[in-house]
């Protein structure tokens, strides 16, 4: 990427992994970045701060009440401050080159389409917006003239491999999981699973929420119905395949036999660098692979009589409708109230399954209101079932 370029640039979830992945890698790069908006949930302080390092027009909370500290944090810079949802897309509808959309959960799921709706491009690093409103968002993204980059080190890692080739000749998209740190374990030892054994990701650092999904194969699963919805080759030419070493990142295989790879380093800053520099390469401070020192790399087939959460996720996009959305809610709820010390690590897909199956789904979603009308509603439910408030 030509360093006498400058574009600009909005990250939605500034303070989060991904958010602190992508300031990192403009920190090397000052002069070919204009950066426009900056969000956090809440982090006033170290929110105010990047502001104010990276020269921020403006700075926004999702939560209001954390405004106040963010005013005062940044009183005498000059930078606008604002907080609440409205806030979060008023930002997020600033025109830019480049939105990085990684807040997470369901939240980040307006300020997505605000973003969209400004025909940009966008490197979406938020799994809920395409889980949940998917056909919602593709539809708005065709109408709006944008670009979806995909962020995930695995939907990143198929983006480059079909580079150049025509989906219509994908035989299969193969999508690689760590396995997470529960890999070998049986179902007692699962049971008594404790909140800082699953937060201890073997391969990646990453925030709270998606660590856990890793631990419970959900985060491969919500992988798979993005996959669906990013690369059009149908639900049965998508499959997981445990690859411990984390080091292929997804392959694709085309009907010549062919197999494209995509291998790197377990480091965010990989996938967001492709997106940033796109088309184009740019350079990371990682080093190269060190194929003879990583030794071997091994694959297996997922577990899904232990860790059912990727076939509960193939159920639901099977389904369709609204299923996709409950169950990425339920899923949120019932990892909140693990995290919390309320169930134990095994009753998350548990309840999760027992939501799906209550039946008496709200027909698919049409508007993004409609999706945060299931989502709310199925929280509630999954609140009620795990009697957490």
């Amino acid at each position: 990427m030509s360093a006498s370029v400058t574009r600009s640039i909005s990250i939605l979830g500034a303070t989060g992994s991904v958010g602190a992945s992508t300031l990192d890698l403009i920190r090397r790069n000052r002069d070919g970045w204009r950066v426009v908006a900056l969000t956090a949930n809440c982090s006033a302080q170290e929110l105010a701060k990047l502001a104010r390092e990276f020269g921020a027009e403006i700075a926004v909370v999702g939560d209001e009440s954390c405004l106040a500290e963010l005013r005062d944090a940044l009183a005498g810079s000059g930078i606008e401050s604002a907080g609440g949802a409205q806030a979060l897309c008023e930002a997020a509808s600033r025109p830019v080159d480049l939105t990085v959309a990684s807040i997470v959960g369901c939240a980040g799921l307006a300020p997505v389409m605000a973003a969209i709706e400004q025909g940009g491009t966008i490197a979406l690093a938020n799994k809920e917006a395409l889980v949940s409103a998917g056909d919602i968002l593709k539809a708005a993204v065709e109408r709006h003239g944008a670009t979806l980059l995909p962020t995930d080190s695995e939907h990143n890692a198929i983006f480059q491999c079909l580079a150049g080739n025509r989906i219509e000749d994908v035989r299969r998209i193969i999508l690689t999981a760590s396995g997470g740190p529960f890999r070998t374990f049986t179902p007692q030892q699962l049971s008594t699973v404790t909140r800082e054994q699953a937060l201890k990701h073997p391969n990646w650092d990453m925030g709270a929420k998606i660590t856990i999904d890793s631990a419970t194969m959900f985060n491969k699963g919500l992988e798979l119905i993005e996959a669906h919805h990013l690369f059009p080759v149908g639900l049965d030419r998508i499959e997981i395949v445990v690859h411990p070493q984390s080091i292929i990142h997804s392959m694709v295989e085309y009907r010549d036999g062919s197999t494209l790879a995509q291998l790197g380093p377990s480091d965010m800053r990989v996938p967001i660098a492709s997106c940033l520099a796109w088309p184009q390469r740019m350079d990371t401070p990682m080093a190269p692979l060190d194929l003879p020192a990583i030794g071997q790399l091994t694959f297996e087939s997922p577990n899904e009589a232990v860790f059912p959460a990727t076939r509960l996720c193939r159920e639901a996009i099977s389904e369709g409708g609204s299923a996709p959305a409950i169950l990425n809610a339920a899923n949120e709820i019932a990892v909140a109230a693990f995290l919390a010390g309320h169930i134990p690590f095994t009753r998350i897909a548990l309840s999760v399954e027992t939501i799906l199956q209550q039946g008496n789904h709200p027909p698919a979603p049409a508007t993004l209101d409609d999706v945060l009308h299931i989502d709310h509603a199925a929280r509630a439910r999954a609140r009620e079932l795990l009697e957490v408030a």
